[in-house]
């Protein structure tokens, strides 16, 4: 999923890909430590999508916290 895709999901959708992203990373950390991960990219493009992840989810709290602060 590239971050057009992650831009046009909720904040709520996108907490639960990001929990179920981290989920799939653990799985991948276990496979590495038993020697079961044979591509290793794996886990490097994972954790650029939870930085990607996280980022929007950032964008969006501060465009919501902007947002407030106008209407005080």
């Amino acid at each position: 999923m590239n971050a057009s895709e992650l831009r046009e999901l909720s904040l709520e959708e996108l907490e639960d890909e990001l929990v179920e992203t981290r989920e799939e990373l653990m799985r991948f950390r276990f496979q590495q430590a038993t020697g079961e991960l044979t591509d290793h990219n794996q886990m490097h493009y994972t954790r650029k999508r939870i930085a990607r992840m996280l980022t929007i989810i950032n964008e969006l709290k501060q465009k919501e916290l902007s947002g407030q602060e106008g209407e005080e």
